[in-house]
């Protein structure tokens, strides 16, 4: 007859209680990682399809600087919006005092930015035209979700020249903040807004700013910096 060896129930228990333990501090923080990952992804698709979108217009319609030609506020809004939209999937169209066009509500420091013409994805995004056609709000889970915030599912882009001033594209933040190392000082203040951080997505790929808290600084008590230090790891 041979032994035959194996755990009792207490030894069992035991590694059972390990491995919960050890999960329960671990996962949280998987989860947020990768929803964090996923909305960097979904950004860049975003940004990605209004690009192909913005140049398929202008294919169409001519250089974007005559789009709005006699027209004025709203009426150039509606002008610049549908003519980007026609090239993407759009599920709802929401116009001037609709639900769907108040943006970053979330934000303790704004009352939210009023798009005149928004538009829901077929992937949930929802994207609004504001500022007299100069500007493209992007909330990546849809208006009606949380936390309408800076950095976290609101975003901001611009219409703007590229750096050799030849023409109208769609650009993320401010290509002079990029140029010099802009330092990230605040999260979630009047100097650390959505446009910065769409910036800051777009270029380093990671929402590594959520980490640093009110005061900018990673765990080693150095700042983000566009193109010093990009990561707190």
């Amino acid at each position: 007859m041979k032994n035959k060896f194996a755990f009792t129930l207490a030894e069992t228990l035991v590694v059972i209680g390990i491995i919960g333990v050890v999960a329960a501090l671990t996962l949280p923080n998987l989860n947020s990682s990768t929803g964090e990952k996923e909305k960097v992804v979904k950004l860049q698709k975003v940004y990605s399809n209004l690009q192909e979108a913005f140049g398929r217009a202008e294919i169409t319609y001519g250089p974007y600087r005559g789009w709005c030609t006699g027209l004025s506020g709203n009426d150039c809004d509606k002008r610049i919006f549908e003519r980007i939209t026609e090239f993407m999937k759009v599920t709802k169209v929401c116009t001037v005092n609709d639900a769907c066009t108040l943006f970053n509500s979330g934000d303790s420091f704004s009352d939210g930015d009023r798009a005149s013409y928004a538009a829901i994805l077929a992937d949930g995004t929802t994207i609004g035209i504001y500022n007299g056609g100069y500007s493209i709000l992007i909330d990546l889970d849809g208006v009606d979700k949380g936390p309408n915030a800076d950095g976290k599912d609101y975003f901001y882009l611009n219409i703007t020249e590229d750096e050799h001033s030849r023409r109208k594209i769609l650009t993320y933040g401010s290509r002079y903040q990029i140029k010099n190392n802009y330092e990230l000082n605040k999260f979630n203040s009047n100097t650390y807004n959505a446009s910065e951080l769409t910036a800051w997505v777009l270029v380093n790929g990671n929402m590594e700013y959520l980490k640093t808290g009110i005061s900018g600084k990673c765990p080693d008590g150095k700042k983000l910096q566009f193109g010093v230090k990009t990561s707190c790891k």
